[in-house]
């Protein structure tokens, strides 16, 4: 055999080795990881699963949820999410956003006038709808989120729905505002981001109340 033969595959049983390597450290890697998710942070790992009172999964407390009728229209009993241009394609007739496998954004500018259009009307529907003015609707109640999937809203939007929301329960607007209080978290380190609402959580408790 001569010398470029033996180097040649010498090499070839390097690389050989290093493939087997590499690919045990791999699926290694990828099984301390998921024990380690498991054990640690199990809610998390399993993608923050949201169930009732009966366990039954009815969400995640990361996805976003439309809680309006086969029209569109908003259930009245629930607080509303904020507007979501994650479509289905396969549900254009009936399509309610927040669908994971299309997230995104309406990728419309600013001055685009269809966006423009449907802003104004639909900010205009929700201060009928929530018994305000046109001024003190906020922006997340008319624009969707860069991912489309957002579950949060401002705790202003989430404030103008209180007295809706409390009066199709026959609950107190106290009662309600605790409950929003409950499931709205600060700023990351006190100082990151916005306050939010997670509406996903909130309609759920209000569902579980007896």
């Amino acid at each position: 055999m001569n010398s470029s033969m033996s180097l040649n595959l010498r090499s070839y049983w390097a690389g050989f080795k290093a493939v087997i390597v590499f690919t045990v450290i791999v699926i290694v890697y990828t099984f301390v990881m998921t024990g380690v998710g498991q054990l640690g942070m199990p809610d998390k790992a399993n993608g923050s699963m949201v169930t009732n009172s009966q366990g039954e999964v009815v969400g995640s407390s990361l996805i976003g949820q439309s809680f309006t009728d086969e029209n569109g229209d908003a259930l009245p009993q629930y607080f509303q999410s904020r507007p979501s241009a994650a479509s289905d394609p396969n549900k254009e007739e009936d399509n309610q956003g927040y669908y994971a496998a299309a997230s995104s954004g309406t990728n419309k500018g600013h001055a685009d006038e269809d966006l423009i259009k449907s802003t104004t009307e639909l900010r205009k529907a929700i201060a009928k709808r929530e018994g305000v003015s046109v001024k003190d609707v906020p922006a997340d109640a008319v624009s969707a989120s860069s991912s489309g999937l957002d579950p949060e809203i401002s705790p202003e939007y989430a404030a103008i729905q209180v007295k809706r929301v409390a009066k199709e329960r026959g609950l107190s607007q106290e009662k309600v505002e605790s409950l929003v209080k409950k499931y709205t978290t600060g700023r990351g380190l006190g100082f990151i981001g916005e306050s939010t609402v997670n509406v996903v959580k909130l309609n759920l408790a209000l569902d579980e109340l007896k």
